[in-house]
Formats: structure tokens, C-alpha cells, sequence
């Protein structure tokens, strides 16, 4: 059956998470149902990993089989007029037509996510929902210092959720940094692959040396104490972006060694 790649972008607001559920309206549930409505086919499609509630993505890729060829371009376009008539909050991006040993997941070498603080005193109005609104200033320079305390790898059972599915919470975070643009704060995460809720309680902890509560050696501290409690609140889905997935140049069916990717659920 042909495979094809996409990219998706989303406005988590109005979903449950990426994956299907029970208890409302999924995004993967979205563009199944838009590929359902186009050819009469049900699929399931293969994120390159999930996202929580309320978490957006620029940059989500996925993967589906389907039962006959389509150019890219049609099958782009023609998926997103469904998503369009069903009020889905959901854009396909990019199409690609992909060996079938090409997996959205299992391919992946590296995942990269933003969180957005906005800092400032004013109530947020055009970024509601789409960032984390702390109404003070935040230092970001030591929110910076205090981050290179935690890249490298390292146990991370502070930093993930107490319903983390992952059977290891050691991980390899290759990049975290913090930067300034007038009121707007960025944090951006680059990793093969992340544990449920790590980022936004990265967010959380970093916001507590930005305020002068904590030093850079404290959030060390946390890192070190491998115990849930020692982390800082989680922040908001509100700032959390799936950005984009890094995949080998040529992907070939020669399969990889188990890694941090292939064990947990990377549900941010």
C-alpha cells in the first residue's frame, strides 16, 4: 500500500491530545476521519509522537498507508478541504510520498519543542491560549544557566509525570535554551525523544530561577534528586509546541538499535 508522510500543524485547544480517545476530540482522530470522508478508507495514522492536551504543533509528522496513489499535492489539498468543512483546527502542511519502511516514529532521530512565556504585566489578548502568561519579569538569563544544568544525559525522574509510561526516565536532552524578545520568552528542547510532561515541567522549574526563587545550582539540585517532588509547578499547555522532527537524509529499512525513543510515550 502507498505510504505517505505528512506534516501537520494544530491548535491543541480544542483537542484532548493528539491521540485518539474515548473522552473527546483527538487531532489523530481529526485526520482520520478527513481521510475517511476522502476515500472511504479507515487508517490509523502514526504520529512521531504525542502530544498532551491544550499542546500545539508547528511541525507534527505523521505517517499513512492508503489503498491507491495520490499525488502529494492532491492529497494534500483534498485533505485539508475536509478538515476545513469539519471546523477541525487542524492544517496539513506537507505531503510525501515514502518508502514503506519509512515510520513517523520509529525513524525520528531527533524531536524539537518551543514553550512560549510571555512576560509582562498586561493580560495576554492575541497570544491567549497560545502561550503561558506570567505577570512579572522574568530574568532569562539565569532561566539559560539554569538550563545547561540539566542538558546531557541523565535521569530525569524529577522532570516526568507520575503517569509517565516510559519504562526508563533516563534520556539524552541535547539542547535546552531560553531567550528574550521584548515581553515574549522562548524555550526551545531538541532530543531524540522526551518523557510525559518533561518539557513543560522543565518550563515550570525554569520559571522559579527567573523569578530569584531558585539559583541555577537548585534546579541542579532537583535534577540530582531524581524524585518527583523536587521538581518546580508544571507549566500550562498553553506554551507548548511540537516544532519539528529531524529525520535521516536517506531512510532506508535497515532497522535501529533500541534507543530512548522506542520505550516511552513522549507525551509532552
Amino acid at each position: 500500500m502507498p505510504r505517505f508522510r505528512m506534516t501537520v500543524e494544530y491548535d491543541g485547544g480544542p483537542y484532548v491530545g493528539w491521540q485518539r480517545q474515548e473522552n473527546g476530540p483527538s487531532v489523530q482522530g481529526a485526520i482520520e476521519a478527513a481521510v475517511l470522508s476522502l476515500t472511504g478508507e479507515t487508517v490509523s495514522v502514526r504520529g512521531a509522537g504525542r502530544t498532551d492536551s491544550g499542546v500545539h504543533a508547528m511541525g507534527q509528522v505523521i505517517h499513512a498507508d492508503l489503498s491507491k496513489e495520490w499525488s502529494p499535492y492532491q492529497l494534500q489539498n483534498a485533505l485539508n478541504a475536509h478538515l476545513r468543512l469539519a471546523g477541525e483546527r487542524v492544517s496539513i502542511l506537507d505531503v510525501e510520498a515514502v518508502p514503506e519502511f519509512f515510520d513517523a516514529r520509529f525513524s525520528a532521530l531527533k524531536r524539537h519543542y518551543l514553550y512560549r512565556i510571555v512576560s509582562r504585566r498586561a493580560p495576554l489578548a492575541l497570544d491567549a491560549g497560545k502561550a503561558w502568561w506570567v505577570p512579572k519579569t522574568l530574568d532569562h538569563e539565569v532561566m539559560h544557566a539554569a538550563a545547561q544544568r540539566l542538558v546531557g544525559r541523565h535521569d530525569f525522574s524529577t522532570f516526568r509525570s507520575a503517569h509517565c509510561q516510559a519504562n526508563s526516565p533516563v534520556r539524552t536532552l541535547d539542547r535546552l535554551d531560553v531567550t528574550r524578545s521584548g515581553a515574549l520568552i522562548e524555550i526551545r528542547a531538541t532530543a531524540q525523544s522526551f518523557l510525559h510532561n518533561q518539557i513543560r515541567s522543565f518550563a515550570g522549574t525554569l520559571k522559579l530561577a527567573g523569578e530569584g526563587k531558585w539559583t541555577p545550582d537548585d534546579v541542579e539540585a532537583a535534577l540530582a534528586a531524581r524524585n518527583r517532588k523536587a521538581c518546580g509547578p508544571v507549566a500550562p499547555p498553553d506554551g507548548l509546541y511540537f516544532l519539528q522532527v529531524d529525520y535521516p537524509e536517506v531512510i532506508t529499512d535497515r532497522r535501529r538499535p533500541l534507543t530512548d525513543t522506542d520505550d516511552g510515550d513522549d507525551l509532552s
